[in-house]
């Protein structure tokens, strides 16, 4: 069975941020220092709702001066613009479209940075954003809005039923482990070389050759 679909985290496997500020982790700390207590529910918060820094503040009951805000929104535009593809990203979603392989991206993320991934990648044929489906990898539900958002039905055990699927990104519980869940097979992308897939070219060629021997022995 050939792969028909490839699905691709963001942040760290497709784009990086050139200077980091974060501004979200700012906005939290000036809350702390009001007093309000940050939990682990914050981050699911910000992911899985369209807030922007101002919507979030007052979600969170964060009150900030002109000065604070001013200061955050520019710290966030200063991410935003320093957002920039991996050139073997580009590469690799290039290799796999004029094969035929159709393509996803699949990101944890909060509101600002949507718009900025898809005029990046303004060829891909599906996204599943998490602010966008109230869903964070690795919740099996965005693997399957993916999927449906890409015309396809996983089944990582090659049955004559489904689609074989493949996803990778730099996060062993999100992209490797979470896809298979919904019978995506996963991968883990190391750009240290510490792992069996250290880069996008190479991922794309391993699917690419997987596609051309037919016997799915290439990725494993």
């Amino acid at each position: 069975m050939p792969i028909v679909a490839s699905v691709f985290d963001a942040f760290g496997t497709v784009v990086h941020i050139g200077r980091k500020r974060h501004p979200f982790r700012q906005l939290l700390r000036i809350g702390a220092e009001q007093g309000r207590r940050p939990g682990a529910v914050d981050l699911h918060t910000l992911m899985t709702s369209s807030l922007s820094l101002e919507a979030a503040a007052e979600h969170f009951g964060i009150r900030l001066s002109a000065q604070q805000m001013t200061s955050l929104q520019n710290d966030l535009e200063a991410e935003l613009v320093s957002i920039t593809p991996y050139p073997d990203a580009l590469e690799a979603l290039r290799l796999l479209k004029a094969d035929g392989v159709a393509i996803g991206i699949c990101s944890n993320l909060a509101l600002p940075y949507g718009s900025v991934l898809r005029d990046l990648f303004g060829e891909v044929d599906g996204f599943a954003l998490s602010y966008e489906l109230g869903s964070m990898k690795p919740n099996p539900d965005i693997y399957r809005e993916i999927c449906h958002r890409l015309h396809v039905s996983p089944a990582w055990d090659m049955t004559a039923s489904g689609d074989r699927v493949v996803m990778i990104g730099d996060s062993v519980q999100c992209d490797q482990l979470g896809p298979r869940a919904v019978g995506i097979s996963g991968y883990h992308l190391d750009r240290n070389g510490g792992g069996p897939i250290s880069s996008l070219r190479q991922f794309a060629e391993l699917v690419i050759e997987d596609r051309r021997n037919g016997f799915g022995e290439s990725l494993q």
